[in-house]
């Protein structure tokens, strides 16, 4: 204490506290580092990648912005401010089905760009043959007599496609008075003509198509071969055949 209490000299009272002192009344939060050791208070900036905040020329925290804003281009909105987030510009679900059950996915590719899901694909493969032989014998119980054959590859390579097939199938027969023939596809009987007529029928056919699903999943590249056996039964009074004609088509859809 100093003075002697009156107006022109009053008591000063002076106390010193060393910093040392004072450091263990202080800690740090979030946000904030202190140094016991040094007594240094500071910014506690997150080391995390994209973290674009900074110490500006007048020595305050800076968050760079292009045109102090950031601006959001085509997909998003907001301005990226505690308001308003930068968020994906979004449109309405316009179906009666629940987009978190069927809804599809976007990813983001190598190139940084989104990407969509795979589009679907349409793909069709088709052949023709025609075989002719010195006419043979119609058998008189089911068997197969020739066998043709389409080859097909699923070109999506996302996806399994399902194949359907269309199959046509023309036969030849000569059939003398009173003989009788049949052709089919596998087992399935398509066509049968006797001559009830007084003369021989040469070269009667008849065309007969039948569409079917033969995979319901053919695997993403995978390959395959659609078959169409001919089978013949039912002949009688010297009925022969000499030439089959044969289509095989398939589309393989994949969604």
């Amino acid at each position: 204490m100093s003075g002697s209490g009156s107006v022109a000299n009053p008591y000063v009272v002076s106390a010193e506290v060393s910093c040392e002192d004072v450091r263990g009344c202080l800690s740090a939060g979030p946000g904030i580092t202190f140094d016991q050791g040094t007594g240094e208070i500071a910014a506690n900036v997150s080391g995390q990648a994209g973290n674009n905040l900074a110490i500006g020329p007048d020595g305050g925290l800076l968050v760079p912005t292009a045109g102090g804003a950031v601006l959001a281009g085509c997909g998003l909105t907001g301005d990226g401010t505690g308001s308003a987030p930068l968020t994906a510009a979004t449109g309405t679900w316009p179906y009666a089905c629940d987009p978190d059950t069927v809804g599809g996915v976007v990813v983001c590719g190598t190139d940084g760009v989104l990407r969509g899901e795979p589009r679907g694909q349409v793909n069709f493969f088709q052949m023709q043959e025609t075989r002719t032989y010195e006419d043979v014998a119609v058998p008189s119980d089911l068997i197969v007599v020739d066998t043709f054959t389409l080859d097909i590859t699923n070109p999506d390579q996302c996806r399994p496609a399902m194949v359907l097939v269309e199959r046509e199938v023309d036969v030849d027969f000569v059939l003398p008075v009173g003989a009788g023939a049949s052709y089919g596809q596998d087992t399935d009987q398509m066509y049968y003509l006797r001559n009830t007529g007084s003369s021989t029928i040469n070269d009667a056919h008849t065309q007969t198509t039948k569409l079917y699903q033969a995979l319901t999943a053919l695997a993403p590249g995978a390959a395959a071969v659609v078959q169409l056996p001919i089978t013949m039964d039912r002949g009688s009074g010297g009925a022969t055949y000499n030439r089959i004609q044969a289509f095989l088509r398939a589309i393989l859809i994949s969604l």
